[in-house]
């Protein structure tokens, strides 16, 4: 499970920096200060308390023309707010609301994360009044605080303890071959699914059979491959339930639907003598709407083998049915035969590390400037759509952040466009991408 992100925002000299520092400060067991993400944010892993999270410090946010200096660093304030599992809003108590604090309380609150009200530089209880006058920001009850003095540090704990995600450090998080790789198999009814498994594992750990439906609950199952830790999620088949609309609910997937959430790569396992059915469609696209890395296995190869150019042709229908995981890995097997487990861990562990690739800001803007020179965004009402800037807010997927003009207006078909070039240019195949658009409001930004 990623650690959860916090970040610190507000406008310029609140105390932001004080307050990071105090909370990746020698007194709360500093695990790693990774300075210089960009040169106006650093990051910090903090051990807080028993709370486990990781903090961006960013620039002040401030009003400024978006290809200045001080609009780049306020798209990268907006980055680290889109980032954020939670956002921590540093006001000066002492100042008290001044007018620049309210646009930026209403960025923060557009960004729908929770938000937890710090007002700095109370100490003493001389801002105490500016305390109060925070309330008028509608982000809640604010905490007096005081990060110079450690003032409001249990206050912050508790509100922190409430609000972050659960997270759960794994033990062998500093050896990569230690950590588990938590992979679902999912597929419609009697794809193959616990044969599969028991073929992996080597001996018969699940019940399996020609009756459709099987396997009843979710079944997690330790495994090494490779001297690679590997916790897999055998699943009951993905199957729709008559008179239900949603398709969620048609999937009956209350069960399937917590293995793909709790996986890191979600295996479809298709039937390959009846592949690419509806239903394998509905399963991959959710496996997509959840960001999981996905890997296609087309089970029952055994029974198709002798079809000369077949896995061609399937993989050019996969090219044309799955666009929106384009590139993605599609392996022969058989899990009654036992041929081509190997080829589908391999796929496996390559989505794996696809799926938390992060690409530097400098590289993904170097790919921005010729993308839309190559293939300039479209104009509206005569006036021309403008990317100034781009970087990656996330990992597992890869999930980029775009600044700009008008890009509300964008038409899909371009974004679409900009997903496939960034497939391209940074080898991101199969994985999902996402795509944030961040419309510059600087009235002075004239486009």
């Amino acid at each position: 499970m990623d650690m959860p992100t916090v970040a610190i925002v507000g406008r310029p000299n609140v105390g932001k920096s004080t307050l990071f520092n105090r909370l990746v400060g020698k007194k709360l067991a500093l695990v790693d200060d990774r300075p210089g993400v960009t040169r106006d944010r650093r990051e910090g892993d903090v051990q807080f308390g028993g709370l486990t999270f990781r903090v961006i410090d960013t620039a002040g946010l401030e009003e400024a023309d978006s290809d200045s200096l001080l609009g780049r660093m306020r798209a990268q304030t907006e980055a680290a707010i889109l980032e954020a599992d939670v956002v921590l809003f540093v006001i000066d108590a002492r100042a008290g609301v001044l007018p620049a604090d309210k646009p930026f309380a209403e960025l923060v609150r557009r960004a729908g994360c929770p938000v937890i009200l710090i007002a700095n530089k109370a100490e003493g209880g001389a801002g105490m009044s500016g305390a109060y006058e925070a309330f008028s920001l509608g982000l809640g009850d604010p905490i007096p605080f005081s990060a110079e003095h450690g003032e409001g540090v249990g206050e912050l704990h508790s509100a922190l303890q409430a609000t972050l995600p659960a997270f759960e450090e794994d033990e062998d998080a500093d050896n990569p071959a230690g950590r588990a790789l938590k992979v679902a198999i999912v597929g419609r009814p009697n794809a193959g699914k616990s044969t599969l498994i028991n073929r992996m594992l080597g001996e018969e750990r699940l019940l399996v059979g020609p009756e459709a439906g099987i396997t009843r609950d979710s079944i997690s199952l330790d495994w090494v491959w490779r001297g690679r830790r590997i916790k897999l999620h055998d699943t009951a088949g993905m199957r729709r339930r008559a008179r239900i609309d949603d398709k969620l609910e048609k999937l009956a997937v209350s069960d399937g639907l917590r293995a793909v959430r709790f996986a890191e790569v979600v295996v479809v396992l298709l039937d390959a003598t009846i592949p690419f059915e509806k239903q394998d469609l509905t399963i991959v696209d959710l496996v997509e709407s959840e960001g999981r890395a996905v890997v296609i296995g087309l089970n029952k190869w055994d029974l198709v083998a002798d079809q000369p150019g077949l896995l061609k042709t399937l993989r050019e229908d996969c090219t044309r049915l799955l666009p929106q995981v384009r590139g993605v890995a599609v392996v022969p097997l058989s899990g009654l035969a036992g041929e081509g487990v190997d080829k589908l861990m391999k796929a496996v562990v390559d989505a794996a590390d696809v799926w938390d690739r992060r690409i530097s800001t400098s590289r993904i803007n170097d790919w921005l400037s010729e993308a839309t020179s190559r293939n300039p965004p479209p104009a509206v009402s005569g006036r021309r759509i403008k990317i100034r800037y781009a970087t990656q807010v996330k990992s597992r997927p890869p999930h980029f952040a775009l600044f700009g003009n008008q890009l509300d207006a964008l038409p899909k078909s371009y974004t679409r466009y900009l997903v496939n070039a960034l497939r391209e240019a940074f080898d991101l195949p199969g994985t999902p991408i996402r795509l944030s658009l961040r419309t510059s409001k600087n009235p002075f930004d004239k486009g």
